[in-house]
């Protein structure tokens, strides 16, 4: 007869996957560029490749010079300033830190983006 004392069950290490990758739910870069190809006539997987990393480019590049790109309908991406601000140390809990200011990327909706994922388009 076994004592109620019994080691607890500890699970074999998992690898975590994202809901989205599993159900191939997303669209990686090469998926981007095959769908541009495909839908633009004449557009060469290498053409489609440049205009990706070109418009990924200028949008780092702005954001970076503190300007906004606006794509209209679409959306806009923005850089701001997230402050400096105290924090603790998460490996020696009784210490307080100071976290640096950084600069995030932040992307607002535009108008009918935010209809399609509503549905109303």
């Amino acid at each position: 007869m076994r004592d109620n004392l019994t080691k607890p069950h500890i699970p074999p290490k998992i690898k975590i996957i994202s809901k989205n990758k599993l159900n191939n739910n997303y669209m990686n870069k090469a998926q981007l560029i095959d769908k541009l190809h495909r839908e633009v006539e004449g557009l060469s997987k290498k053409q489609a490749e440049k205009m990706i990393d070109v418009l990924t480019d200028t949008v780092i590049e702005e954001l970076k010079n503190d300007r906004e790109v606006t794509i209209a309908g679409f959306g806009t991406f923005l850089s701001r300033v997230r402050y400096a601000r105290g924090g603790v140390n998460p490996q020696k809990p009784n210490e307080r830190i100071t976290i640096p200011a950084v600069k995030v990327a932040k992307f607002k909706t535009g108008y009918h983006l935010k209809q399609a994922l509503k549905g109303n388009r």
